[in-house]
């Protein structure tokens, strides 16, 4: 197939333009980034901060910034930036994980299809950032675009909502609903995992229904958190919430971790 001159120029000339973007938003961003992931145990906070400041300033101009349809490669491009930030655990002991809902601002609001995203805004925002109600907020405006089968296993961010108005809202009416949403978009699928969490999640919204305080459901919420667990420090902090709650975790002569839910609800 030959295409004309014309023709060319129409295919090209988006994709430069694009490319112009993302050249001029990696050269404002990459200086900062490495600034902000090689900053050594030495760095003043002040320091730290002043370059968290300029590092949110330019976030929030990303999220405004036209993407000429190629907004799926701008949120992937934040998210490595993200790792970059919650990564650098020196800094992070000095000035905390608070920019956290910031990258996935941009990253959800480009893709919210992105489905990993969810999970790691769980995690740094309410865990880390103790920022549940933003986390929260942005599931909610994501989830109005979703669909149970777009994008595929989309119950995945019902249960991280409804983990998160549980174990950090306290709000056992939003969880329950959360959990049964999970359930019913579980339930759409034919595969043992997706069967595996419609049931599970049915569970947790059925003790919520009965006992709101229900200390199954926050195990059950808890094991969760352990299973996606990727550093011992959520890891520590989900097992000390589990025993506190009256359940254990045994480790197993495979190495894997089982639960064994409280004597009493």
């Amino acid at each position: 197939m030959v295409f004309s001159r014309q023709a060319w120029g129409q295919l090209i000339g988006p994709s430069l333009v694009a490319l112009a973007c993302a050249a001029l938003i990696g050269a404002t961003q990459l200086p900062q980034l490495r600034k902000i992931s090689t900053k050594t145990s030495t760095a003043p906070v002040a320091v730290l901060e002043r370059e968290l400041a300029a590092e949110k300033l330019r976030l929030n101009l990303l999220e405004k910034l036209p993407t000429f349809g190629f907004s799926n490669l701008l949120a992937d491009w934040v998210f490595l930036n993200f790792l970059q930030y919650f990564g650098d655990d020196e800094a992070r002991e000095k000035t905390g994980y608070e920019l956290s809902p910031e990258y996935f601002e941009v990253v959800l609001s480009r893709d919210p299809y992105f489905l990993d995203g969810y999970f790691f805004l769980s995690g740094s925002t309410s865990l880390y950032a103790a920022m549940p109600e933003r986390s929260v907020t942005l599931m909610n405006q994501s989830l109005k675009q979703l669909s149970p089968k777009a994008p595929p296993k989309s119950y995945y961010v019902w249960r991280y909502k409804g983990i998160d108005e549980l174990l950090f809202l306290g709000d056992a009416k939003a969880a329950q609903q959360s959990f049964a949403m999970a359930a019913e978009w579980a339930s759409t699928y034919a595969d043992p995992e997706s069967q595996s969490i419609a049931t599970f999640s049915r569970r947790t919204s059925q003790f919520l229904a009965r006992n709101p305080r229900s200390k199954f459901a926050q195990v059950a919420a808890w094991s969760q958190v352990l299973g996606n667990a990727t550093d011992d420090r959520t890891r520590q902090i989900a097992v000390k919430r589990i025993r506190a709650l009256g359940g254990d975790v045994i480790t197993g002569p495979d190495g894997r971790s089982r639960i064994r839910p409280p004597a009493r609800d």
